[in-house]
């Protein structure tokens, strides 16, 4: 019998329980009332943000799929599926297993699509890594991708880590994957057809993750909760055995749908193939493989234990799918059939357990939300940049600002994955952007995550525009053409008026800058609650994307090459400080306005590098955006510890405060370096596209150089910038809660 203190303890509200009642026209059994939860749940039905993410573009410069799980692109008959997902809350209360089972869930994601994994990207959160606890999380993320991607298989090439007080209680844990396949093989998360079989694959059904869609993901952090019976337990070897078992099964055309069992596991797997085929189905759950005695059947249905899978196969052909499941050490076990009454049955034991609409199950209630302006801005937003004293060594604050935890080299990160596995990676990580090899073809994926929180905090529409802007950047750097976006949206509570206002802003500069890029959103995954007795995050639109290299030959990285080569700036530095790095560290204030970001410069110098890498005319490449042009350029003279260039800077003559011209983090700007014999050309490729352009000095030497005038301003050897650069923090084995 179901009672208020269960609908409540599953995270419904008395309104949702009523709605149920009145669907079903009596009361729930527990297992449906278990299965509406999680629906219906923030994670699972995005109650709160589907309205919202109709905003967002679904269709640019390439044909575009959108799928029930991921979405891609298709590139000369490939099809390139990719997504971002969150694993924020579960990483929060086990840091290994959250990550790790991120990392999981998210590869699923892409091979049911019927695409390979190639690559992982991440884009992390934590609070300053000084305070202990964070720098536990720290290390047991960390420890988590690498397990798992290292031995799943699945190289690890990019991504990012950011530090703010603000993700002390709530750290964030976003991964992406790319996969690659036939655009003829692409599977869809559908069952169809009358009597066929409904198989059960991959690992056995246990008590783990249990309420982790609509409990943990669902609801905020509350002072003194642990949570630790909601995180999924993940195997990488038990997935690595299912990538290559789900394939080969795909490629019988046995197989009519295939979904994940990740989020609320049997039910919504079940429940949406069900709705996305337009049928019903029917599932005997003794039949479920279970590895723990005596489960009841809302357990079975709300279990998240992973590298499970739930096939929609061809009537006879079942024995076929099994023989394959099974020559890979994996569970395959027909455990019901697809019918036509458009109704999920669920038996259990001869009783029938569930007898719902598909359609009602995945039908969450759509809210309306109330939203207004956070009261903070007025005052964060009001910068007196003529209070601010000047530093009398910029020497020192460069060497400040290389160090911060944010801005230093993440290679300390990076070196502990395998980001060579499959031997498709052209650019290894510590780049703009990662770029991996399209075997059998002669071009290239350049792949990427960004986003500024802390601009998006200060102005969340322009902030989040910027993290599609420096996206797009990144890729051109890397010689690729910006082709499609996924995203995850991290925010706080969503029935907090303040918090959805960031939320709505946030949506709506991504569908502005995405329309006028001809970019679309092609998969993607909202995270609300994110929020802790310590305050909330800032909002956080994280971005992934990934672009397209016509001639893999053009492939362009951010480190000087070679001596005496002239440096280009494309852009303008202007008199902006707000949201720096610079007034962050140094003055340790989070204040002023986003930087300005126009559209049609940033399309113009974009172009403008672009074509000019396209056309070979390009040593190197990189995009200044944190840290500023100081930094930019220490990082194209450091970055290549095998062959560092040094630079000397000249021509830096724009009329504003130095440290806005060293440090301020206006947008637009790319730092190139080419031959004497290059500069005409690309000056001419410039004024087609009407993109500012100034020489600012040349490489050489061992040192990074910046006039101003006459006056050394900055003078530093690049062994001192790569030493405070490259030791911001040790590996992290071994951090333990309380170190």
């Amino acid at each position: 019998m179901t009672t208020p203190k269960n609908y409540e303890a599953l995270g419904l509200s008395e309104e949702e329980y009523q709605r149920i009642f009145t669907i079903l026209g009596r009361q729930p059994s527990l297992t449906e009332l278990a299965m509406f939860s999680v629906e219906w749940s923030e994670h699972c039905g995005y109650i709160h943000s589907k309205k919202m993410l109709q905003l967002l573009p679904k269709t640019g410069k390439y044909p575009t799929l959108i799928g029930e799980d991921s979405g891609g692109i298709i590139v000369d008959g490939l099809a390139i599926v990719f997504k971002m997902e969150s694993h924020n809350h579960p990483s929060q209360v086990e840091p290994k297993q959250g990550a790790a089972t991120g990392v999981g869930g998210i590869i699923r994601d892409i091979f049911t699509a019927g695409a390979r994994p190639i690559a992982l990207l991440d884009s992390l959160r934590f609070g300053p890594p000084k305070e202990p606890y964070n720098k536990y999380l720290l290390a047991g993320v960390v420890d988590g991708i690498q397990f798992y991607g290292n031995c799943v298989g699945v190289p690890t090439v990019g991504g990012e880590i950011y530090f703010d007080e603000s993700y002390s209680g709530n750290c964030l844990v976003n991964v992406m994957c790319i996969g690659i396949t036939k655009k003829e093989k692409i599977a869809r998360a559908q069952a169809q057809g009358k009597g066929n079989v409904i198989i059960y694959a991959g690992a056995s059904t246990g008590r783990d993750g249990i309420g982790g869609c609509s409990i943990l993901a669902s609801q905020e952090f509350k002072k003194g909760e642990e949570k630790r019976p909601s995180v999924q337990i993940g195997d990488p070897f038990t997935e690595k055995c299912l990538i290559e078992a789900t394939l080969e099964a795909l490629d019988t055309g046995y197989v009519v749908g295939i979904k994940d069992m990740g989020a609320a596991g049997l039910t919504c797997a079940s429940s949406e193939m069900a709705a996305a085929g337009e049928s019903g189905i029917e599932i005997e759950l003794e039949r479920v493989p279970q590895r723990e005695k005596n489960m009841a059947p809302w357990e079975i249905m709300m279990s998240e234990s992973q590298e499970r899978m739930l096939l929609c196969v061809k009537k006879g052909r079942e024995k076929t799918i099994e023989k394959i499941f099974s020559k890979w050490g994996l569970n395959a076990t027909a455990i019901g059939k697809v019918k036509e009454d458009g109704t999920v049955h669920i038996k259990y034991k001869g009783e029938t357990v569930v007898e719902v609409k598909a359609d009602d199950l995945t039908s969450a209630p759509m809210y309306d939300v109330n939203y207004q302006k956070p009261d903070y801005l007025d005052e964060v937003n009001r910068l007196e940049m003529n209070k601010l004293l000047e530093p009398k060594d910029y020497n020192k604050i460069l060497l400040q600002i290389v160090s911060s935890p944010s801005l230093a080299s993440k290679e300390w990160v990076y070196q502990q994955y395998d980001h060579m596995v499959e031997t498709n990676t052209l650019v290894l990580p510590g780049s703009d952007a990662a770029v991996l090899r399209l075997k059998g073809t002669n071009k290239a994926i350049a792949a990427t995550t960004d986003c500024n929180s802390r601009y998006c905090y200060l102005h969340p529409y322009r902030g989040a525009q910027i993290a599609v802007a420096e996206a797009a950047r990144n890729l051109v750097c890397a010689g690729a053409e910006p082709a499609a976006v996924t995203d995850c949206l991290n925010f706080g509570n969503p029935k907090k008026p303040e918090r959805f206002w960031q939320f709505k802003q946030c949506v709506e500069g991504i569908a502005s800058i995405c329309q006028v890029f001809n970019l679309p959103v092609v998969s993607g995954n909202v995270s609300f609650y994110n929020e802790s007795p310590q305050g909330t995050i800032f909002p956080t639109p994280a971005i992934g994307m990934v672009g397209i290299v016509n001639d893999m030959k053009k492939v362009c990285t951010q480190y000087f090459k070679k001596e005496n080569q002239n440096i280009i700036l494309l852009g303008i530095c202007k008199e902006e400080l707000g949201g720096s790095e610079y007034l962050k560290e140094i003055h340790q204030l989070v204040k002023g306005d986003a930087p300005e970001l126009d559209l049609f410069l940033e399309q113009a110098v974009q172009a403008t590098a672009k074509e000019a890498i396209k056309k070979g005319l390009v040593s190197s490449a990189h995009d200044c955006a944190e840290g500023g042009l100081a930094l930019a350029l220490a990082e194209c003279c450091i970055s290549h510890k095998e062959n560092m260039v040094g630079a000397m800077i000249d021509n830096l003559n724009f009329d504003i405060r130095k440290d806005a011209l060293l440090f301020g983090e206006s947008q637009s700007r790319i730092i190139l370096s080419c031959s004497k014999y290059s500069v005409a050309k690309i000056r001419q490729i410039a004024g087609k596209y009407r993109a500012p352009l100034r020489i600012i000095g040349k490489t050489g030497g061992r040192h990074l150089v910046i006039l101003n005038g006459k006056r050394k301003i900055i003078n530093l050897p690049l062994e001192d910038l790569a030493t405070e650069w490259y030791k911001s923090l040790p590996r992290t084995a071994g951090f333990s809660k309380t170190d």
